[in-house]
């Protein structure tokens, strides 16, 4: 009879988070695979649970995630966690479920401690529905549509997303460009040094000089008296495509598609209009 791939919820913070049940299944199962055994070390150690670890991060699923599908057939069951939160959402573990599942496998989920439900709880939104966009792509055209994502979602509910220290500033300068009212920032959630801010994209930049920490960042609908948007001046566009250019490092083109698209005008036109000058 096949074991059980369990897919455990860790702390994100604060170790007194974790569950009792997920207490219970890292001691019971045959081994642990963990995104940074290092990591998952000291919380089982913390706790004196002493099962074995084996690494399964985003660089060696691939090869790791056959050998544990064999384990898991042979009878022995598997907790899969990531260095906090649940495995498989903005962290590894979605292939090994999935070589799981296709195997006729029980995946069982132990749910815990959740960035996106926290800041949610917190934040005390208005309206109801959000979406949780993950972390913004780096660069290029994943970027770039990962921003278009946001901005159609915002018509319809809150969104949710994570940024890394070394990169919020420039995703927050980008967000100035479709985002002119108050959003919260959630830095280091449970954690000794956590923190709260709120303002906007623009005045959250000059708050944030020296980011150190994890970011989750909470973006309130668009507010309907928002819509539709003024149409600004031909001065201020030419400003805001500069603006763009310089925050995302994007070409003058891509600059004014950005603008564009917060407007409802054609790329072309702002463009054409940047280079008018």
């Amino acid at each position: 009879m096949a074991g059980t791939l369990f897919v455990v919820a860790t702390p994100i913070g604060h170790l007194d988070d974790i569950s009792t049940r997920a207490l219970r299944v890292l001691g019971e199962v045959t081994l642990v695979a963990a995104e940074d055994t290092r990591r998952s070390g000291n919380l089982l150690r913390h706790f004196g649970i002493s099962t074995p670890l084996v690494s399964c991060h985003a660089h060696n699923e691939g090869s790791r995630a056959p050998r544990l599908v064999e384990q898991l057939l042979s009878g022995q069951s598997i907790a899969l966690v990531s260095d906090a939160g649940t495995p498989g959402i903005s962290d590894p573990g979605a292939e090994l479920v999935q070589m799981a599942r296709a195997a006729g496998i029980r995946v069982e989920a132990i749910p815990g401690p959740s960035a996106v439900a926290a800041v949610i709880s917190a934040a005390g939104l208005d309206r109801p529905g959000f979406s949780f966009l993950g972390f913004p792509p780096v660069k290029g055209k994943d970027r770039k549509k990962w921003f278009q994502w946001l901005s159609l979602a915002l018509d319809h509910g809150a969104v949710v997303c994570f940024e890394a220290p070394h990169r919020v500033r420039t995703t927050l300068q980008e967000l100035q460009l479709l985002v002119d009212y108050p959003i919260i920032v959630f830095r280091e959630l449970t954690k000794l040094h956590e923190e709260t801010l709120e303002g906007t994209p623009n005045e959250l930049v000059e708050r944030i000089s020296t980011p150190q920490g994890e970011f989750t960042l909470v973006i309130p609908a668009r507010p309907e008296a928002a819509l539709p948007v003024a149409l600004p001046s031909q001065d201020a566009l030419r400003a805001m495509v500069a603006e763009a250019a310089t925050a995302g490092a994007h070409s003058p083109r891509e600059a004014a598609r950005i603008v564009a698209d917060k407007f409802g005008l054609s790329t072309k036109f702002v463009y054409n209009l940047s280079k008018d000058t």
